[in-house]
Parts: structure tokens; C-alpha cells; sequence
């Protein structure tokens, strides 16, 4: 990714957390939303914003449905704040890695417990 990308998806990142704090009123989009990561293109014309949130996949669906149709008025919100000469179109993907990194850290700790619990018992 160019620097000018990095800078544009960091911007990106912030301007969409405080659009969603400030004025979505999607209910599908009032939980607990974290944008992790946002991509975008060299040529600045696509931006893949990266999501995380708590929930069963039902919910995780209804959220990406909210931001598929929210993506039209932030795209609008974020050309206004930004001055960019094209503003890249906004795609969103659920990004799974803090469950993961969730679920990692409870398999070790019970393989942890389990050689505490063969020591003792030797």
C-alpha cells in the first residue's frame, strides 16, 4: 500500500468510527462496533473496511446488512469531510480476529491447566 493509502485509510478509520458514534441511526449498527482495519487501493478507488463485533453470526449478518446499507450515506459523509477528488467505493468484511485470538488463548490456558493438574497428580 503507498503512504498516501495508508494515510487515506487511517483517515478513513477514524472518520467512519466517529460517523457511527455521532449519526448512524441504523439499530443494526448501535452494538458494539470496532473497525479494525481499513484497505485501501493504491489508486484509491476501492476501500475495504474491516469489522469486529460481539455476537452470534445471525447478528454479524444483520450488522453487515446494516453497513451495506448505511455504506451510501457514509461514503456521502466522508466526501464532505475529506476533499478527495474520488472517494473510493466502501466495501465491509467482518474480520474475526479478536474471536480467534479469543478462542487461542482459551486453548492454552486449559492445555495449561491440564499439565498443571498431571503434575499434581504425579
Amino acid at each position: 500500500m503507498t503512504r498516501r493509502a495508508e494515510r487515506v485509510s487511517s483517515i478513513i478509520q477514524q472518520e467512519i468510527s466517529d460517523l457511527l458514534r455521532e449519526q448512524v441511526n441504523d439499530p443494526r449498527l448501535t452494538s458494539l462496533i470496532s473497525i479494525t482495519k481499513v484497505s485501501t487501493s493504491p489508486d484509491l478507488r476501492l476501500t475495504k473496511v474491516f469489522i469486529s463485533t460481539l455476537g452470534n453470526k445471525v447478528n454479524k449478518n444483520e450488522i453487515l446488512q446494516g453497513f451495506a446499507a448505511a455504506s451510501g450515506f457514509l461514503r456521502k459523509q466522508l466526501a464532505n469531510r475529506l476533499k478527495l477528488k474520488h472517494m473510493p467505493e466502501l466495501s465491509f468484511h467482518l474480520d474475526d480476529s479478536i474471536e480467534r485470538g479469543a478462542e487461542v488463548l482459551r486453548l492454552i490456558e486449559q492445555v495449561a491447566s491440564r499439565d498443571t493438574e498431571n503434575e499434581d497428580e504425579h
